[in-house]
């Protein structure tokens, strides 16, 4: 056996590895660009718009009510954030008072939500770690969920709870649905304990996961990372802290600090408890009163701008009033920044780490897909 040439000099050759635009792990459609030295990714590029349905511009001068319930097709998973956004976007610019009750309604609806984006989550992202034992068991925590949902809103997904003023009829909670809330809340509390303590002790598991896709801190400020992807590094910043629908209500903000693949999908299992205990003081100081404000008048108005805390982190909308009509909406959804993010949280890795990498943010690429970009060739 000849022994090896230490001097001799070997030629390092990039390679392009590409997956989309369609990927089985992801379910949604994206292209991602990998540049690969020796199997480690030393660039990447994200293409999104292949599922571009141009909501912003059908709003255009539609009737306020029309355009808020179209904006829960952006996404099926944040359909409740998106209608609630908007209608809030109306109230903020019409002066309108929402009752106390039907506030209640829409933060219980909106903490539902969350807990299905994020049982959600974890279900994709056990797949993508290939471990089916895993993702099944949260699908079927998820199933509770989903049919609360369903008992208020009428669907599964798409509820269209809020409107302007503030929440249809058929999403009152009466005793009897008040006593299935909290009893699904008991149960899921009881799943998700079990779920973490299995999950977080499974060591092949956590050796996958530990240290992958890593973004610091200041990198995950400099690129607008929002949501759990940016509580994961360490920043504790969360808009419900701060938006007055949410003022009567004690919030634990969770952090952690090491911003890789292990701290996204632990975060989100930590959220749940804190989730579950919102919706129970809900239910606990839930208001008496009317859940629905008719009184009130329409009139033109300048741009209104109104931010909330969704799943995935901070959600925008803004439009004007013009004849009861929506002028210039745009919707810029927590996504649009985190993905953009995924990049740099892919440099470094091994290449079949990289799909791990980009998930870690819970991307909703169809969500994102609204976004034109416009060069002035003056």
């Amino acid at each position: 056996m000849s022994e090896r040439n230490e001097t001799k000099e070997y030629e390092t050759i990039e390679t392009e590895v590409a997956l989309g635009t369609v990927h089985p792990a992801a379910l949604e459609p994206y292209r991602l660009r990998l540049f690969v030295e020796d199997e480690i990714v030393r660039d990447a590029e994200i293409t999104v718009g292949v599922n571009h349905r141009g909501i912003e511009r059908i709003m255009e001068g539609l009737p306020v009510e029309k355009a808020n319930a179209l904006t829960e097709k952006v996404c099926g998973i944040c359909s409740n954030a998106h209608i609630w956004n908007s209608v809030l976007t109306a109230e903020k610019g019409l002066e309108i008072d929402v009752p106390p009750r039907a506030n209640y309604i829409r933060i219980i609806m909106e903490e539902l939500e969350r807990l299905h984006s994020h049982l959600l989550y974890l279900g994709h992202g056990s797949e993508v770690l290939a471990h089916e034992t895993f993702s099944m068991r949260a699908f079927s925590i998820r199933e509770t969920v989903m049919e609360l949902l369903r008992m208020i809103g009428g669907n599964r997904v798409q509820y269209g709870a809020s409107i302007i003023g503030g929440v249809r009829p058929r999403c009152e909670l009466g005793h009897g649905r008040l006593v299935k809330i909290i009893e699904g809340m008991d149960l899921i509390e009881k799943q998700v304990a079990n779920f973490t303590d299995r999950f977080v002790n499974d060591s092949i598991v956590m050796n996958r996961i530990m240290g992958v896709g890593k973004i610091s801190q200041k990198d995950a400020i400099r690129l607008e990372v929002t949501g759990p992807s940016l509580r994961a590094t360490g920043v504790s910043q969360d808009l419900r802290t701060t938006m007055k629908e949410y003022e009567d209500f004690d919030i634990n903000v969770i952090t952690l600090s090491d911003g890789d693949v292990k701290d996204n999908i632990l975060l989100r299992v930590l959220e749940i408890p804190e989730t579950i205990n919102i919706i129970r003081q809900a239910i606990k100081n839930l208001p008496e009163g009317p859940i629905v404000n008719r009184s009130w008048e329409m009139f033109d108005t300048d741009t209104i701008k109104s931010y909330i805390e969704v799943p995935r982190g901070r959600l925008y909308h803004s439009y004007r009033l013009e004849e009861g009509r929506v002028r210039g909406a745009v919707i810029r959804t927590p996504s649009m920044s985190n993905i953009g993010a995924m990049q740099l949280a892919c440099i470094g890795n091994h290449v079949t780490d990289a799909q791990l990498c980009i998930v870690q943010c819970d991307p909703c690429f169809t969500c994102t897909d609204r976004a034109i970009e416009i060069i002035n060739k003056k």
